[in-house]
């Protein structure tokens, strides 16, 4: 790897390396079309192509899941092997003919009788397109964050400042797309929402090719011989892991259609990584790091339960938006896909008062431990759902839920999110043996992939039989949301009081790390 000094890298991107805008514009574009398409994926399915609800769930379940586990894969090739540059390189291609492919929607579906007929080729380049967007995401998401991290020394006091503008890139893209691409998507057509989201894509790619020279060769493999030695196929290590992508990709694109496979997957890989580190922690360990990867696993199996509270946005709570709220906010009438972007509007206006409490309440010895973070994120969650339920009880003359509530709801996820996913990621790195702080990432993105698949196991408890993709009766429609919101909000109140009665325990497991 090149070594390359601070002061080497100059400043030019708001007193930052340059490398880091390279980084920030590639960022937000991927985010872009990610987002962008993600709000209207649900939506598409049920009322283009009139998958039933739990068809469609299935299918969101499933690329949600497999979109979270595969930048394990990603990170650990381009670390042993490709290196971060030609990883984002290869994961960008793939992301870009992805979602230019969700373009490509066929025919629109028809009942004849009680049959749908489906364009079945336009189904299978969906599917395709959805394989290649995850496998894309797996090479390029974990990557370009290294890269931002490789532009600063250890010790450079401007490194926490760039990964702050680097995570406002996230949310500037994930913002603007929700809005823009839902309201073509679902106003215009859906083929104008995916295609927008794949532009951003290009642009991403293309402004990341422009800008490698300010990546100053920190993004390049460790060993570049390593990658120019023949495998068992004939061909070089490259082009070796380039095919064995495409090859994903063609696995990932069986998977999606046959979902029991998603399902089956992260049953045994779960099971088998839990049996992993149970094993690792008796017989490797001393006490004091038994305990504290003791508490970092079961902080761990708690954060699925926040995050399948918290991914019913693109999921039950984008059906609910649809079907049986009034969408109308301050005179302006939104989308259903439109209200996702109220997470990362609210990222933007709170995250840097949660920045500031933390540290202010720390100043005064006050700071809450990260079981009770957890536990209030947890709860908040569970409190979002009581908001819907509180709206689901005051109707208006329609029979429709005020949108307003649908907003609070997300204010309150928002902030759930802002107690637990920042600070669950700094626990992993402190808690964690540092031999394994790789694999315990590791486990905490598949609990983030498993959480989505028990997402939408939750949310098929409301699923709802519609004519032509929309609800005949506001009114029974309403009713079984609400009672799934109801159980929602239960077990977020119940999870998280019991994470924060058994919080004096695991902070006495984590010997003086907080």
């Amino acid at each position: 790897m090149i070594t390359v000094s601070t002061t080497e890298r100059g400043a030019g991107f708001l007193g930052h390396p340059r490398g880091l805008f390279v980084c920030f514009a590639t960022e937000l574009w991927e985010r872009f079309s990610f987002y962008g398409m993600k709000y209207l994926l649900l939506l598409y399915l049920t009322k283009y192509h009139l998958f039933s609800d739990s068809q469609g769930l299935e299918v969101l379940g499933g690329y949600a899941a497999l979109v979270y586990a595969m930048p394990v894969i990603g990170g650990l090739l381009a670390d042993r092997y490709l290196g971060m540059r030609k990883a984002v390189v290869f994961g960008g291609v793939l992301l870009a003919l992805g979602h230019l492919g969700m373009a490509i929607e066929g025919v629109p579906a028809q009942y004849a009788g009680n049959e749908v007929i489906r364009d079945d080729a336009a189904l299978q380049v969906f599917y395709l397109s959805l394989a290649l967007i995850v496998i894309g995401v797996g090479f390029l998401k974990p990557n370009i964050s290294t890269i931002v991290g490789r532009l600063y020394d250890q010790d450079d006091p401007r490194r926490d400042g760039g990964f702050t503008i680097f995570y406002m890139g996230i949310n500037i893209g994930a913002f603007t797309a929700t809005l823009l691409c839902g309201y073509l998507g679902e106003t215009y057509g859906w083929r104008y929402g995916f295609g927008l989201a794949g532009i951003g894509m290009v642009i991403g790619l293309v402004t990341f090719l422009r800008g490698q020279r300010y990546l100053y060769g920190l993004a390049e493999p460790k060993d570049k011989s390593v990658l120019a030695e023949k495998t068992v196929i004939g061909l070089n290590r490259e082009w070796s892991i380039y095919l064995g992508g495409l090859a994903g990709a063609c696995l990932v694109w069986f998977m999606l259609q046959f979902n029991g496979a998603v399902g089956f997957t992260l049953n045994l890989l779960s099971l088998a990584v839990l049996l992993g580190l149970c094993w690792f922690i008796f017989f490797y360990c001393d006490p004091i790091e038994r305990d504290r990867m003791m508490a970092l696993v079961i902080l761990t199996l708690f954060s699925v339960v926040f995050w399948a509270l918290f991914e019913q946005g693109a999921a039950s709570m984008t059906l609910y938006a649809d079907r049986v709220l009034d969408r109308s906010i301050f005179g302006i009438e939104l989308t259903a896909s439109q209200f996702g972007s109220l997470n990362a509007l609210f990222i933007f206006l709170f995250a840097p008062l949660f920045a500031w409490l933390w540290t202010a309440l720390g100043r005064r010895d006050q700071e809450p431990s990260t079981p009770v973070k957890f536990a209030l994120g947890i709860v908040q969650a569970g409190l979002g759902f009581g908001a819907l339920v509180l709206g689901a009880a005051c109707p208006n003359e329609a029979g429709m839920v005020v949108g307003y509530w649908m907003v609070l709801a997300y204010l309150l996820h928002t902030t759930g999110e802002l107690c637990l996913s920042p600070v669950g990621l700094s626990a992993v790195t402190k808690l964690s043996v540092p031999s394994v702080v790789g694999v315990m990432m590791g486990a905490w993105f598949l609990a983030t992939a498993y959480s989505e698949f028990v997402a939408v196991q939750l949310a098929q408890l409301a699923a709802i039989d519609t004519t032509h993709g929309t609800v005949t009766d506001i009114g029974a429609a309403l009713a079984s949301y609400t009672e799934l919101f109801v159980g929602l909000l239960y077990l977020g109140l119940g999870v998280g009081t019991l994470l924060l009665l058994v919080s004096p325990l695991l902070k006495k497991m984590m010997h003086g790390i907080y």
